[in-house]
C-alpha cells in the first residue's frame, strides 16, 4: 500500500486533476523502472504469521533494518510502520506482509541488485529474531482470525469497509502478496497504448506467475487464488476497465473514473479521517461531510488515486498489478517481461497488434481462465501458452533493442532476466503446478514444507 501524501497546492479547478496525471509524462531518456514486491513473514518456531509487537515481530524487523542498514523510520501515531532510503520504501500490508517499493532505476540489472540486497538484509535481520519470509501469491494455511492488523489508520478504515462492498476484500488485504512493476510514459498517446496493452495482457502475466494454489490449508482449485480474490473485492475500484479501450480514453477519462470511485479517507496531520463512501466530487465543492467547508489539496488527489485497484493502474506512472508474489528469480523476471514489451516502441506496437482485436468479454474470460488454469487456459481459440510464448519473444527483442548492459559490460542486455519465465513456457505449466506436485508427492500433503522450501 502507498505511503500517504501531504501538502501540495489547493485544487482550484477541475483541470488540475487531469493535469496532475499529465505531469507524469517524461521523455524516453528519463524513463525509470520501479519494482515492488510483497512477502509473508512467519515465526520459525510455529509457522504462525509475524505479529506487530514482540521479540519476533514486524516491529523488530523494521527496527533491525533501520539499525543495521541505515534506513530512516516512518512513523504513524508513534508506531514504526515503514522505512525509507535513497528513493526506496519498505512498507507494511495490512496483515504484516513486508513490501519493498523500489527506487526508480534505469535498468533491470539495477532493480534486481536492489531486490537481492533487500532480501539479504531481510534474511540477516529475520535470522537473528527467529523469523522467516517466503513468496507466494496467497497465504497457504493461515485463516483471517490468525492474521494480525498493522497499526495503520488506513487499514482500519478499509477493513471495516471491505465487508460491505464485496466478499474477498479482507482476503486481499491480509492474505495475498504480489510483485509489480511501475513504468513511465512520454505523452498521453503513449500512456493510452501502454494502459491498453497492460490491461489486455495482464491475464498472461497472471498465468505466467500464478503461484497460489493453496488457501486455508488445502488446494483451492485455482493456479492463482490471489487473482480470484481480486474478482470479488469491490466492483467500484477493480477489474479490466473496458472504458480504457474506448476512443475517447485519456487523462480526463481516467480522472472521471477515479472521481466516481467512493473515497476511503482524507489524510491530515498524521491522521486518517474517515470518508468512507463519500464523493471526491463533493470534496471539490467544499461539501465533503468528513471535512465540511474544506477543499482538497493535490496530495488528497494523489492519495485518492491509490485507492483504485484495477489490473493496471495509472498515477503519474503505470503499475502492472497482475502477478503473484514468488521466489527471487521471478521477482526480476516480472519487470523484465513488461519493460521488454513497453519500453521499446516496436515491441509495444507488436504487443498491441497481438491483443487489439480482443473485446471486453474475451479480456474478462482470459482473466478468469488465467486464475483458474494458468498457462494451460484456452479461451475462444486463444491459447494462453501460445500467446505467452509470442509475448516473451517480443519482450526479448525489446530488451535486446534497449541494449542496457550489466555486470560491468560483460552482460550485453537484460534478456537473461526472462529465463525464469522461459522455464514456464518450456514445461507448459504455471509455477503453481510445481507446488501442487510437491503437495501430493514429496510433501505428503503437509503444507508446513512451504515455509522452508520457499523461504528467501
Amino acid at each position: 500500500m502507498s505511503i500517504p501524501q501531504s501538502g501540495g497546492a489547493l485544487i482550484e479547478s477541475y483541470e488540475q486533476l487531469a493535469g496532475y496525471l499529465n505531469d507524469g509524462c517524461k521523455p524516453k531518456e528519463n524513463w525509470k523502472i520501479g519494482t515492488e514486491h510483497e512477502k509473508f513473514g512467519f515465526r520459525k518456531n510455529d509457522f504462525t504469521p509475524l505479529p506487530y509487537e514482540g521479540e519476533c515481530s514486524i516491529k523488530a524487523m523494521l527496527n533491525g533494518l533501520k539499525e543495521n542498514y541505515q534506513w530512516s523510520e516512518i512513523l504513524e501515531d508513534g508506531n514504526i510502520i515503514g522505512l525509507s532510503k535513497n528513493g526506496a520504501n519498505i512498507s507494511l500490508e495490512p496483515g504484516g506482509q513486508l513490501e519493498l517499493s523500489g527506487a526508480p532505476l534505469d535498468s533491470i540489472h539495477e532493480t534486481c541488485d536492489e531486490v537481492n540486497q533487500h532480501l539479504i538484509e531481510v534474511k540477516n535481520v529475520a535470522d537473528k529474531i527467529g523469523a522467516g519470509f517466503f513468496g507466494l501469491g496467497a497465504a497457504p494455511e493461515w485463516t483471517h482470525q490468525e492474521m494480525p492488523m498493522m497499526p495503520k489508520g488506513r487499514y482500519k478504515l478499509m477493513t471495516d469497509y471491505m465487508g460491505k462492498v464485496g466478499t474477498h476484500g479482507k482476503q486481499m488485504m491480509y492474505r495475498t502478496c504480489t510483485v509489480q512493476v511501475n513504468l513511465d510514459f512520454s505523452s498521453e498517446h503513449d500512456m493510452i497504448k501502454k494502459m491498453r496493452v497492460g490491461l489486455a495482457l495482464q491475464p498472461i502475466a497472471t498465468a505466467l506467475f500464478a503461484n497460489s494454489p493453496f488457501f486455508e490449508g488445502k488446494l483451492n482449485g485455482h493456479k492463482s487464488w490471489r487473482s480470484r480474490v481480486w474478482r470479488d473485492l469491490d466492483n467500484d475500484r477493480t477489474g479490466m476497465l473496458p472504458f480504457v479501450f474506448e476512443e475517447d480514453f485519456g487523462f480526463e477519462a481516467w480522472t472521471e473514473y477515479v472521481l466516481d470511485v467512493p473515497m476511503y479517507f482524507v489524510y491530515r496531520n498524521g491522521k486518517y479521517i474517515n470518508a468512507l463512501g463519500q464523493s471526491f466530487r463533493d470534496f471539490l465543492k467544499g461539501k465533503l461531510p468528513a471535512l465540511p467547508g474544506e477543499k482538497p489539496k493535490i496530495s488528497d488527489w494523489a492519495d485518492h488515486l491509490t485507492t483504485v485497484f484495477p489490473e493496471a493502474r495509472m498515477k503519474q506512472f503505470i503499475e502492472m498489478r497482475g502477478a503473484d508474489g514468488g521466489p527471487w528469480r521471478r521477482l526480476c523476471a516480472l519487470p523484465a517481461f513488461w519493460v521488454g514489451l513497453m519500453y521499446d516502441q516496436s515491441s509495444l506496437d507488436s504487443a498491441w497488434d497481438l491483443c487489439k482485436r480482443w473485446n471486453k468479454e474475451t479480456r474478462e474470460q482470459l482473466r478468469i481462465a488465467a486464475s483458474e488454469k494458468g498457462v494451460e487456459a484456452n479461451i475462444s481459440g486463444i491459447s494462453v501458452l501460445d500467446t505467452a510464448k509470442e509475448l516473451v519473444k517480443i519482450s526479448k527483442e525489446g530488451l535486446k533493442n534497449r541494449a542496457r548492459p550489466g555486470n560491468g559490460g560483460l552482460v550485453p542486455d537484460e534478456r537473461h532476466f526472462l529465463n525464469a519465465i522461459e522455464e514456464v513456457l518450456e514445461t507448459g505449466r504455471s509455477p503453481a503446478c510445481e507446488l501442487i506436485d510437491k503437495y501430493h508427492n514429496e510433501w505428503g500433503e503437509d503444507l508446513k514444507n512451504v515455509y522452508e522450501e520457499y523461504a528467501y
